[in-house]
């Protein structure tokens, strides 16, 4: 059966414009010239998507809007025609719930990938209904189910989508879900971190460039807003991208269009944003660091990404998948987890979140007999770990938990022996980092003999290349 549009306009010469388009995409439709009539056509038809003009005789599209998602929960997707440059209003409209917005005059181009964009979602929305939406974010405390809630409702629009959240919380996975449960999710996901591109080579990365443009540039190279095409582009670390690139990105976001550097031609774009930083996005604006204009338009829908630590209860379950995981890769059956070691763990602040608790877990499997995780494999910093008090045996004294061995420098100017917020990012990079320097000095004392170097260690020889292969070590 074909689609059914209700397509909301008083301009007869624009409403025949549309319908002509959409019947040739054979999608039927049916026309209202206000409010009034628009009211009456939905309370009488089951449609799949609407396209209703801004400005009507009895009210506005807005209004429209609102009552749609007020009787339909966002169910029915709504696009709305603004005037050309009219930002403003279509990010209201977007905020209200629209799909999306086309601005005057219509880009016949333009409206026809959002028809079948609305069109997809309907079929994907059916999917998810049916159980088949890819789970990305685990857990079940109350928050996290709450999460997942606003990503459903976020994936049935095309709005761009800003995810706030502490470094290793899970960012990626709440834009890869919003991604697999839109329209977008057969088209490709694109993540991008922000910081990690040299600024020389940032606008090449991001538009791409043409050949011999620019020294080194010995073909045509795609950007990665046309990689995406389709697709879902994921800005992460957006608030480390330099001011002239924030305005470049933010024609480009505006405009739906690129110039690749050494072209005399601007090529369309048609890609979904969402970003995502660690920082306050807010205090960075105030600061001056980022433009207001751009925070305004990729914020349009924020969602939050709770801590581990205010998650406490899914650490059982997200314990047991990284584990299986780990165990996979290494092709061993997983070890089992000390009563104490969980306990521990369900304790811990997690400053670096899911992200610390894969790093701890994945160096507790090497530094295990690979059978049996314990509290002391852990290696939790002392000041954060809880106090527990052990079971009682009956044959012998419990010792002491050991204190994780610190790796001493011979330069005490240079190194005081302490986590430097200033000198690492997060907990895990000092740790790595000390790790890194003690394998590297047991190497060099053993000529880059792996045997010796692990025997000195007071590893197995299969934890050291473990360990070699993690660190980037690896010959």
């Amino acid at each position: 059966m074909q689609p059914l549009a209700l397509v909301v306009d008083d301009e007869p010469d624009i409403c025949e414009l549309l319908t002509m388009t959409l019947r040739r995409m054979e999608v039927r439709c049916h026309t209202a010239a206000n409010l009034s009539e628009a009211y009456r056509l939905l309370g009488e038809h089951q449609y799949d998507f609407c396209l209703t003009d801004m400005r009507l005789p009895d009210g506005d599209g807005l209004e429209l809007v609102a009552k749609i998602q007020e009787e339909r929960d966002g169910e029915l997707p709504v696009a709305v025609i603004t005037a050309h440059g009219n930002m403003d209003t279509a990010i209201s409209a977007l905020k209200m719930g629209a799909f999306d917005f086309v601005s005057k005059p219509v880009d016949l181009e333009r409206l026809r990938s959002l028809v079948q964009l609305a069109l997809r979602l309907k079929q994907k929305r059916e999917d998810v209904e049916a159980g088949h939406a890819d789970q990305l974010l685990l857990g079940e405390a109350e928050n996290i189910r709450n999460l997942r809630r606003q990503i459903a409702k976020v994936a049935r629009s095309d709005a761009p989508v800003y995810i706030s959240g502490e470094s290793g919380s899970g960012k990626e996975l709440a834009a890869r879900s919003i991604h697999a449960q839109g329209a977008r999710a057969d088209r490709p996901f694109v993540p991008i971190n922000c910081g990690a591109i040299p600024a020389e080579l940032m606008e090449s990365e991001f538009f791409g460039h043409k050949k011999g443009s620019f020294t080194g540039a010995h073909k045509d190279k795609p950007g990665l807003l046309q990689i995406a095409e389709g697709g879902t582009l994921f800005l992460d670390e957006v608030a480390d991208l330099p001011l002239d690139m924030q305005v470049k990105l933010l024609r480009a976001i505006q405009e739906k269009r690129v110039r690749p550097i050494g072209s005399s031609e601007e090529l369309p774009i048609d890609v979904r944003i969402l970003s995502a930083t660690h920082r306050d996005l807010a205090k960075e604006v105030a600061a001056g660091r980022f433009r207001s204009d751009l925070y305004y338009r990729i914020n349009v829908i924020e969602i939050a990404v709770p801590p581990l630590r205010e998650r406490a209860e899914d650490i059982p379950l997200l314990t047991e998948v990284i584990m299986r995981r780990i165990a996979s890769n290494a092709g061993i059956t997983p070890p089992r987890l000390a009563g104490e070691a969980l306990d521990a763990l369900k304790m811990y602040s997690f400053p670096g979140n899911v992200r610390q608790l894969e790093n701890i877990l994945e160096r507790a499997f090497t530094l295990s007999d690979q059978h049996e995780i314990r509290l002391d494999d852990l290696l939790l910093e002392p000041e954060a770990t809880p106090t527990l008090t052990p079971t009682p045996k009956t044959n012998a004294a419990q010792p002491p938990p050991p204190t994780p061995a610190v790796h001493k420098h011979t330069d005490e100017e240079s190194y005081s022996g302490q986590f430097d917020p200033s000198q690492y990012e997060s907990l895990d990079e000092f740790l790595q980092d000390i790790e890194r320097e003690a394998i590297e000095s047991a190497l060099m004392e053993t000529r880059w003999n792996r045997t010796a170097a692990a025997q000195k260690l007071g590893i197995s020889f299969r934890s050291l290349r473990y360990r070699l292969k993690k660190l980037g070590l690896e010959d």
